[in-house]
Protein backbone atom coordinates (compact mmCIF):
# COMPACT_ATOMS: atom_id res chain seq x y z
CA UNK A 1 0.00 0.00 0.00
CA UNK A 2 1.17 3.36 -1.05
CA UNK A 3 1.69 6.24 1.62
CA UNK A 4 0.99 9.05 -0.62
CA UNK A 5 -1.84 11.38 -0.44
CA UNK A 6 -4.71 12.24 -0.46
CA UNK A 7 -4.50 10.13 3.12
CA UNK A 8 -7.45 8.01 4.46
CA UNK A 9 -7.61 7.49 8.21
CA UNK A 10 -5.99 3.76 7.41
CA UNK A 11 -2.84 5.66 5.41
CA UNK A 12 -2.60 8.09 7.58
CA UNK A 13 -2.27 5.94 10.80
CA UNK A 14 0.34 3.75 9.03
CA UNK A 15 2.09 7.09 7.90
CA UNK A 16 2.63 7.96 11.74
CA UNK A 17 3.44 4.27 12.60
CA UNK A 18 6.24 4.85 9.99
CA UNK A 19 7.29 8.02 10.97
CA UNK A 20 7.97 6.77 14.93
CA UNK A 21 9.45 3.82 13.49
CA UNK A 22 11.65 5.72 12.08
CA UNK A 23 12.81 7.99 15.08
CA UNK A 24 13.05 5.32 17.16
CA UNK A 25 16.05 4.04 15.27
CA UNK A 26 18.05 7.13 16.21
CA UNK A 27 19.52 7.11 12.70
CA UNK A 28 19.61 10.61 11.25
CA UNK A 29 20.09 9.85 8.11
CA UNK A 30 17.10 7.10 7.97
CA UNK A 31 14.85 9.67 9.02
CA UNK A 32 15.94 12.46 6.79
CA UNK A 33 15.28 10.17 4.19
CA UNK A 34 10.89 10.56 4.64
CA UNK A 35 11.88 14.27 3.47
CA UNK A 36 12.00 16.14 0.62
CA UNK A 37 15.65 18.10 -0.04
CA UNK A 38 14.18 20.86 0.67
CA UNK A 39 12.14 20.14 3.27
CA UNK A 40 11.42 23.40 5.70
CA UNK A 41 11.27 22.64 10.10
CA UNK A 42 10.12 24.56 12.58
CA UNK A 43 11.27 22.44 15.64
CA UNK A 44 10.84 24.34 19.07
CA UNK A 45 12.16 27.85 18.14
CA UNK A 46 14.73 26.22 15.32
CA UNK A 47 14.36 26.48 11.88
CA UNK A 48 15.78 24.23 9.41
CA UNK A 49 15.46 23.50 5.65
CA UNK A 50 17.52 20.71 4.14
CA UNK A 51 18.46 17.02 4.55
CA UNK A 52 22.19 18.32 5.76
CA UNK A 53 20.67 21.12 8.27
CA UNK A 54 18.20 17.62 9.54
CA UNK A 55 21.00 14.84 9.39
CA UNK A 56 23.43 17.63 11.34
CA UNK A 57 19.93 18.77 13.60
CA UNK A 58 19.10 15.07 14.31
CA UNK A 59 22.13 13.80 15.46
CA UNK A 60 23.06 17.09 17.88
CA UNK A 61 19.67 15.75 19.42
CA UNK A 62 20.38 12.13 19.44
CA UNK A 63 23.48 12.81 21.36
CA UNK A 64 22.43 14.12 24.17
CA UNK A 65 19.04 12.44 24.36
CA UNK A 66 20.01 9.15 25.57
CA UNK A 67 17.90 6.41 25.29
CA UNK A 68 15.13 8.11 23.61
CA UNK A 69 11.92 6.34 22.79
CA UNK A 70 9.08 7.83 21.08
CA UNK A 71 5.57 7.46 20.50
CA UNK A 72 3.02 9.00 18.31
CA UNK A 73 -0.42 9.13 17.75
CA UNK A 74 -2.69 10.43 14.88
CA UNK A 75 -4.25 13.32 15.66
CA UNK A 76 -6.38 14.84 12.38
CA UNK A 77 -5.60 14.89 8.52
CA UNK A 78 -6.96 16.24 5.52
CA UNK A 79 -5.44 15.92 2.06
CA UNK A 80 -2.39 16.16 1.98
CA UNK A 81 -1.40 17.00 5.28
CA UNK A 82 -0.95 14.96 8.72
CA UNK A 83 -1.54 16.59 12.73
CA UNK A 84 0.01 14.56 15.18
CA UNK A 85 0.26 14.32 19.04
CA UNK A 86 3.44 12.38 21.03
CA UNK A 87 5.51 11.87 23.80
CA UNK A 88 9.00 10.46 24.21
CA UNK A 89 11.22 9.84 27.13
CA UNK A 90 15.26 9.97 27.87
CA UNK A 91 17.80 11.19 29.73
CA UNK A 92 20.74 13.71 29.46
CA UNK A 93 23.98 13.09 30.44
CA UNK A 94 23.64 13.84 33.97
CA UNK A 95 21.10 10.74 34.35
CA UNK A 96 18.32 13.30 34.78
CA UNK A 97 15.08 11.60 32.76
CA UNK A 98 12.58 14.07 31.05
CA UNK A 99 9.29 13.44 29.35
CA UNK A 100 9.09 15.28 26.17
CA UNK A 101 5.25 16.25 25.10
CA UNK A 102 4.39 17.52 21.69
CA UNK A 103 2.04 18.27 18.28
CA UNK A 104 3.46 18.50 15.19
CA UNK A 105 1.92 19.77 11.85
CA UNK A 106 3.10 17.66 8.78
CA UNK A 107 2.47 18.52 5.38
CA UNK A 108 3.26 16.38 2.41
CA UNK A 109 4.86 16.19 -1.17
CA UNK A 110 2.68 14.36 -3.92
CA UNK A 111 5.72 11.72 -3.55
CA UNK A 112 4.55 11.11 0.13
CA UNK A 113 8.14 12.83 1.26
CA UNK A 114 6.96 15.18 3.82
CA UNK A 115 7.94 19.00 2.91
CA UNK A 116 7.05 20.34 6.54
CA UNK A 117 7.21 19.38 9.98
CA UNK A 118 6.12 22.16 12.34
CA UNK A 119 7.09 21.04 16.10
CA UNK A 120 5.68 22.18 19.33
CA UNK A 121 7.28 20.53 22.52
CA UNK A 122 7.55 21.24 25.98
CA UNK A 123 10.21 19.12 28.37
CA UNK A 124 8.85 17.78 31.63
CA UNK A 125 11.59 16.14 34.09
CA UNK A 126 10.51 12.64 35.77
CA UNK A 127 12.00 10.27 37.83
CA UNK A 128 13.41 7.46 36.57
CA UNK A 129 10.64 5.57 38.49
CA UNK A 130 8.07 7.63 36.31
CA UNK A 131 9.18 6.41 32.87
CA UNK A 132 6.28 4.89 31.34
CA UNK A 133 7.08 3.78 27.92
CA UNK A 134 8.39 0.98 27.85
CA UNK A 135 10.93 0.37 24.25
CA UNK A 136 8.78 -2.67 23.56
CA UNK A 137 5.61 -1.71 24.65
CA UNK A 138 2.95 -1.17 22.09
CA UNK A 139 2.33 1.62 19.40
CA UNK A 140 -0.10 4.14 21.37
CA UNK A 141 0.83 6.77 23.42
CA UNK A 142 0.24 6.00 27.48
CA UNK A 143 -2.30 7.45 29.45
CA UNK A 144 -2.16 10.40 31.65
Amino acid sequence: MALLPPFDAETARLKVRAAQDAWNTRDPVRVAGAYTPDSAWRNRSEFLRGTGEIVAFLTRKWEREHEYVLRKSLWAFDDNRIAVRFQYEWHDDEGRWWRSYGNENWEFAASGLMARREASINDVRIAFEDRRIDPASTYEIPAE
